[in-house]
């Protein structure tokens, strides 16, 4: 008779832990969904916010142009960062973010050979590409660069990190940039 009071004690004990732990695990991710899922909601926003290129590359504004794509892991990790310089520095520079599972944007990702994502490239005023960051970059890198966006730079400075996200291949559509890369 001990021994079964005993188990039921246990599956009674038992029981509750698990409980407890479900509700410890849904209070976590209640009070913290933001911090897991903010990347992901900073890219989209930064799809359906930006500026038009047609219209950033011709407005007399120096321009910042992103490629990303939604599923990159360096994207998402770089939103936050690139949130923080778009916040910075919007009043004075167009950011343009351009998907490249869009095929909308498939000129541009011609235009700038975009093989490898992130990629941003900061142009002057007068539209000339003033440096391109293809891969993860220190915000600090990126914040340099745009500074000297008003220095009138005349050389065109490519900086390149190992981490990156390779374009997907696109099975539509055999010969495009992001078939390959």
């Amino acid at each position: 008779m001990q021994t079964e009071s005993r188990e039921q004690l246990l599956i009674t004990n038992l029981k509750a832990i698990i409980a407890l732990v479900i509700v410890v695990i849904f209070i976590f991710l209640v009070f913290f969904r933001n911090n897991f899922f903010q990347s992901t909601y900073l890219l989209k926003s930064f799809g359906e916010l930006s500026v038009d290129p047609e219209i950033a590359f011709n407005n007399d504004k120096p321009t910042f142009l992103e490629f990303y794509a939604e599923w990159c892991e360096v994207c998402k990790e770089m939103a936050p960062k690139v949130s923080l310089l778009k916040e910075e520095y919007e009043k004075d520079i167009n950011f343009v973010f351009l998907n490249v599972d869009n095929q909308k944007w498939d000129k541009y990702i011609r235009k700038f050979d975009v093989n490898g994502i992130p990629q941003i490239n900061l142009f002057d005023r007068k539209g000339n590409l003033i440096s391109t960051f293809i891969g993860k970059q220190e915000e600090l890198t990126i914040r340099d660069s745009i500074d000297q966006l008003d220095n009138k730079a005349k050389y065109k400075k490519e900086i390149f990190n190992n981490e990156f996200s390779k374009i997907k291949e696109n099975q539509n559509y055999v010969l495009n940039p992001r078939s390959h890369g």
